[in-house]
């Protein structure tokens, strides 16, 4: 039987607008307190009215949450099912409010973030946090482990490759959102990443990949991860074959479907670079076994798992782990392309 400290489980995500009424002030959530021109924002807003003002990550939360429910269901998890984000309704607070008003007093977060880093993880705790000051009597939350050496990880982005390689020759090119070399430094994320890629391309049986990167943003000056993925294609042969796997992101948010097949795509295009790209594990049966596992893990009833050259990733986070960069953003929009952070 479970055990009875836990009685719920909370996804936890960045949020998106739902419609292009809640888009300026969706980003005016992401941005408050950053010295952003409003004109830098106004660029930002429109990605989402090109895709009618709606971000992907909301349905995509839902689904997930649905294909939780009935994961748990079919194993005897009688867990309720949470849901709030940072930036957008419904809001972490309210969420802990309704929890509280419905007796919950101590619940497992799951959050749709896989790889460490400051925005990754220990800024979630931090919300976390936040939201405990404001509600009053809110539940107890604890965050699941990072899983990205989960066995069942790996198999999920494994089938998406292999779906869509046009033929064995392919090359695969794994993205992931770029993130200041600063927060790079403080954190487990390239090894994290570079772990996966590895993996995954083991398991799909190709020796012909690579990391890159994506929707960088922040001051021009500011040194990220590289090389970008936009790059990486105008440098490639024409008649290239490639496959991009998004494997930095749970679900086709905004930095896929327009950083990616938008943008990458064209590139592709005119670079004459035969480009398809892979599906994110979503709501892949083994993406939600797995989640399914990691709740097991904390109620005690399984061992945790975890494949390759390191073990599985402690429950709690260390003091200070994945800190503040020394020099955070001082603009999320001043790129000189409209891309920002705040897109999902």
């Amino acid at each position: 039987m479970p055990d009875p400290a836990y009685d719920a489980v909370l996804v936890l995500s960045f949020g998106g607008p739902e419609k292009p009424d809640d888009v300026i002030p969706f980003l005016e959530n992401v941005l408050r307190g950053r010295n952003v021109p409003r004109e830098r924002m106004l660029a930002v807003a429109e990605h989402y009215y090109h895709f009618g003002g709606k971000s992907p990550i909301n349905d995509q939360n839902r689904a997930l949450i649905a294909g939780l429910e009935r994961e748990l269901a079919s194993h005897g998890l009688s867990l309720p099912i949470y849901w709030g984000n940072r930036n957008w309704h419904p809001l972490l607070a309210d969420t802990l409010r309704q929890m509280r008003d419905e007796g919950v007093r101590k619940a497992l977060a799951f959050v749709t973030s896989i790889f460490s880093s400051y925005s990754g993880c220990r800024q979630y705790l931090e919300d976390i946090d936040r939201a405990h000051v404001e509600v009053e009597g809110a539940p107890e939350i604890y965050k699941l482990r990072a899983f990205y050496n989960h066995p069942l990880f790996i198999e999920a982005q494994a089938d998406e490759v292999r779906q869509a390689l046009p033929n064995p020759a392919a090359q695969i090119i794994f993205t992931a959102h770029s993130v200041p070399i600063s927060m790079a430094e403080t954190s487990d994320y390239q090894k994290q990443l570079q772990e996966s890629c590895r993996l995954v391309a083991e398991q799909v049986g190709v020796s012909d990949w690579s990391l890159v990167y994506q929707s960088r943003s922040g001051a021009p000056g500011q040194p990220w991860l590289e090389p970008d993925i936009a790059d990486v294609l105008r440098e490639m042969p024409r008649g290239a074959n490639v496959v991009v796997a998004p494997i930095g992101f749970v679900s086709d948010h905004m930095e896929v479907i327009y950083d990616l097949d938008t943008q990458a795509q064209e590139i592709a295009r005119e670079r004459g670079v035969n480009l398809v790209r892979a599906g994110t594990v979503g709501v892949h049966p083994k993406f939600l076994q797995m989640i399914r596992e990691l709740i097991e893990e904390r109620l005690g009833l399984r061992p945790p798992r975890a494949i390759g050259q390191y073990p599985p990733s402690h429950d709690v986070c260390a003091t200070g782990c994945c800190p503040t960069p020394a020099r955070r953003v001082s603009s999320a929009l001043s790129d000189s392309s409209p891309r920002a952070i705040a897109q999902r």
